[in-house]
């Protein structure tokens, strides 16, 4: 079960006056942004600007996963002791709003904590934010390295729906686009065994097959000549691969744990009909649902995809414009896939990903996405 922290805040420049609200959700695991939200509100209390800010941070981590455990932390003493039930909602202004907000989990599901000031400045920095951009005329928009994990189900609220921006090539220019050009590495000797070979289980090496295909990739990579950085997951087989089209492109690689593998648990190193008979219904509840894992404690393909997203955005701020090799695996692929084309979680099962293969994906400044290639395989015939 996901555990997520929530940091919310609220202002009003006036009290009442022009107000705004921000929120954060935190993987509380591994302390990375999930998500960020912030509205202006036009006239408004500091109160009611911090409840807004609390509803929406809860909204955005039931988005996130609605199967979540969520601690608010807040520097609003009102809200937190109101929440917890130490104090009683008099105004009328507030029932509802603390009513709305105990709906978004169920009870029990969501623990409150207060906090100075001081240790809220994500949420606060938000808030303003959203004041100053209401003042200025206009809504506020998160920054491209903090675009939030879209809503694992496919789904979308009616509010994100609204802000869906137009097809690719319907809209004005919106300069060049990020590129990942993403390489699944070549061949180990597990591939043709077709074994589960997760981050959870042994790091194989390639076999000759798998560097007679990175240096295949390295060829045609190079007689394109737009790659212009390599980034790998840490599991050797993806380094090995990135090392050797990195030395043929005369680039370095820079090393990336958010590109790793999911962990399989258990069933590292079997093949399915081997996980099917020791783990029948494990693997059934797995093919089923995105949120469950493997035998043992590995990954949930939801986990897979926060982590995925949350890499995503850091690489694409710090790579903004320019075209980035991935090296990496089948999941964080088709992962990386299925976010770009808001697809359901099943559509996992409906894509091939292939050995040294390459796809790509561009992501615009507006927020937009673009698949270019998937599962491209030609450089490897003949």
């Amino acid at each position: 079960m996901a555990k997520f922290v929530v940091e919310a805040d609220g202002g009003s420049r006036g009290n009442p006056g022009p107000a705004g609200y921000g929120a954060v959700v935190i993987d509380a695991a591994t302390g990375e942004t999930l998500a960020e939200r912030a509205e202006y509100l036009g006239t408004a209390t500091n109160n009611v600007a911090e409840y807004k800010g609390l509803i929406a941070g809860l909204r955005a981590a039931r988005e996130l996963d609605p199967e979540a455990t969520v601690h608010v932390r807040m520097d609003s003493k009102l809200v937190v002791e109101q929440m917890t039930g130490r104090w009683k909602v008099k105004h009328p202004d507030m029932r509802p709003l603390a009513a709305e907000a105990q709906t978004i989990f169920p009870p029990g599901r969501v623990t409150y904590e207060w906090i100075p000031r001081s240790r809220n400045k994500q949420a606060d920095r938000l808030a303003n934010e959203a004041m100053d951009a209401g003042k200025a005329g206009r809504q506020w928009e998160p920054k491209p390295s903090a675009v939030g994990t879209p809503p694992l189900d496919g789904e979308r609220t009616a509010e994100a729906a609204a802000a869906v921006p137009p097809p690719v090539g319907w809209a004005a220019d919106l300069g060049s686009p990020t590129t990942f050009v993403l390489l699944r590495h070549g061949e180990t000797p597990l591939t043709p065994e077709k074994r589960f070979s997760g981050s959870g289980g042994a790091d194989p090496e390639l076999s000759e097959k798998g560097h007679w295909q990175a240096r295949r990739c390295a060829e045609v990579l190079a007689a394109r000549g737009s790659v212009q950085a390599v980034v790998s997951s840490p599991l050797t087989r993806c380094r090995q691969t990135a090392e050797t089209v990195a030395a043929r492109l005369g680039l370095d690689v820079r090393v990336e744990e958010g590109l790793r593998e999911a962990d399989f648990g258990a069933w590292e190193g079997l093949t399915f009909a081997e996980v099917q008979e020791r783990y029948p219904d494990d693997l059934n509840a797995w093919l089923a649902s995105a949120k469950a894992q493997p035998t043992g404690g590995g990954e949930s393909f939801a986990t897979v995809a926060r982590r995925v997203a949350v890499t995503r955005d850091r690489l694409i701020a710090r790579y903004a414009g320019r075209t980035v090799l991935l090296v990496t695996h089948v999941t964080p692929v088709k992962s990386l896939v299925r976010l770009a084309l808001g697809a359901p979680p099943e559509s996992l099962f409906r894509m091939e990903i292939s050995a040294a293969s390459l796809s790509a994906v561009a992501y615009y400044s507006d927020g937009n996405a673009s698949l270019r290639l998937l599962n491209d395989t030609g450089h490897l015939r003949g």
